[in-house]
């Protein structure tokens, strides 16, 4: 492959392009790297093919979360500077080497292979796929970007929903499944899933296009576009970006939000069966809880989009308001109530797991008001550290805490209580931060005239 292919001068639009193939090739992507949501489906294969322990089974997905956060922060800048066909080739190419290293580790019974192909590889093309399209969008839809990153981004919500019974099926017509699992068969899954993801990945970079330079969609005047006192009017570089106190502000924010959702979320089946384990047969409950994984999964999914496209018109910081305000709230209801009322149980727990996914689908837009659509896409990838944080400190909080409970005796909800608290408490933090948040210091905008200037209306 020609390395002209990938210049972003290849891929500037040609009049008449539809701004309406741009979200089918974002979430090419994204629908495929979510697969990372569905990772639970291998650990019993694994640990039972493997004689692996649960904290073995989870390194692999540990590792591709960090990763994530890392690799969108340190490529950020060369995804803005080199375009979003060259980000997505990466991606895709680090994405699939995760699933086809990860293969030849577990022929060979090399568990450490699973661990560094798809927790560092892959976690690499995590990182780079997951921010490669989103500043793309912003461009071609200046005129409602929460509804464009909203689109994209709910695909890496709802990748899961295809992973989930795709990864089942494959395990089962490989023998990978079962009480006595072949490795092989395993291996073989990770092999076909990581060509089956090399195809429909392509579609995503051989589709994408950045807007030509001035561009703006028909009959839509920016002078018209909506006001508020935080959207920018000038350009913020990265680098110039993380001095700000909006940025680190902002990063609290998207950390202790996404802590409260991926507590429940990582946990999502052992919750509920520790809160209602009483009050049916034990095969219906568990039946149940699988039901509430889908449940909240499809509310992860759906929030990104129809929460994030609403910011188009209640504000960025309005949205993130309900976000945290309402999201302490629901965590307060569901600790007085405990497992009283298993219908506001569910409500609550769907709204906080809907605010989790908007959360990362309405910061891009939130980010885009603040510092200006140059280099959004490396500052976003800095501001993606937060996810990693989070990612690690909201499991570690609810299973050191309900582990710590279980061996103290403490049955049903009570398991939970402090660490719902703590949720509590840190999304209140986090509603304080965004209170904090004013426009950006004009400082720290670009000059007028230059480069910057010029890259601001191409760079996506």
């Amino acid at each position: 492959m020609a390395a002209g292919f990938l210049q972003r001068e290849r891929i500037v639009a040609p009049p008449g392009w539809s701004r309406w193939l741009i979200p089918p090739a974002a979430l090419s992507i994204h629908l495929a790297i979510g697969q990372a949501y569905a990772w639970s489906v291998f650990k019993p294969p694994l640990e039972a093919g493997l004689g692996i322990s649960g904290v073995q089974s989870a390194l692999p997905f540990t590792l591709a979360i960090i990763m994530l956060g890392v690799s969108a922060a340190l490529f950020g800048t060369k995804v803005d500077a080199n375009g979003p066909r060259w980000a997505m080739v990466v991606a895709s190419a680090c994405f699939v080497a995760g699933f086809l290293i990860s293969a030849l580790g577990l022929y060979f019974s090399q568990y450490w292979l699973v661990v560094v192909g798809y927790g560092f590889v892959g976690g690499i093309g995590l990182g780079i796929g997951y921010i490669s399209p989103v500043s793309t969008l912003i461009k071609w839809f200046p005129d409602r970007p929460g509804l464009a990153t909203g689109i994209a981004i709910m695909g890496f919500g709802g990748g899961a929903l295809i992973a989930s019974p795709l990864t089942s099926q494959l395990l089962a017509a490989f023998g990978g499944s079962g009480s006595d699992p072949d490795v092989h068969g395993i291996a073989m899954t990770f092999l076909v899933m990581g060509l089956i993801y090399a195809v429909f990945m392509s579609v995503g970079w051989l589709l994408i296009r950045v807007p030509p330079e001035n561009w703006k969609p028909a009959g839509w005047d920016s002078s018209q576009a909506r006001q508020g006192t935080l959207i920018s009017r000038g350009n913020v570089s990265a680098r110039n970006a993380i001095k700000t106190p909006q940025f680190w502000l902002l990063w609290v924010v998207l950390c202790f939000n996404v802590t409260a959702g991926i507590g429940i979320l990582e946990r999502a089946s052992p919750i509920f069966v520790d809160f209602f384990s009483g009050s049916s047969p034990a095969t219906t409950i568990a039946a149940a809880a699988v039901g509430f994984v889908s449940i909240l999964s499809l509310a992860n999914s759906l929030g990104r989009i129809l929460w994030s496209s609403l910011s188009d018109y209640l504000g960025r910081k309005n949205m993130y308001r309900i976000y945290l305000g309402v999201g302490a709230l629901l965590y307060l209801t569901v600790t007085l109530t405990t497992n009283t009322n298993r219908v506001v149980f569910l409500i609550c727990a769907i709204f906080i797991l809907s605010f989790y996914g908007a959360g990362f689908a309405t910061v891009p837009a939130y980010l885009r008001d603040l510092f200006g659509t140059y280099q959004v896409g490396a500052i976003h990838g800095r501001l993606l550290t937060a996810w990693s944080t989070a990612g690690v400190l909201g499991p570690l909080i609810v299973n050191a805490i309900a582990d710590a409970r279980i061996e103290a005796g403490v049955q049903g909800p009570g398991r939970y209580t402090p660490a719902f608290m703590i949720m509590i408490g840190l999304l209140v933090i986090g509603f304080i931060c965004n209170e904090l948040i004013r426009p950006v210091n004009e400082k720290f905008h670009e000059p007028v005239s230059g480069e910057s200037a010029t890259t601001a209306g191409v760079r996506a």
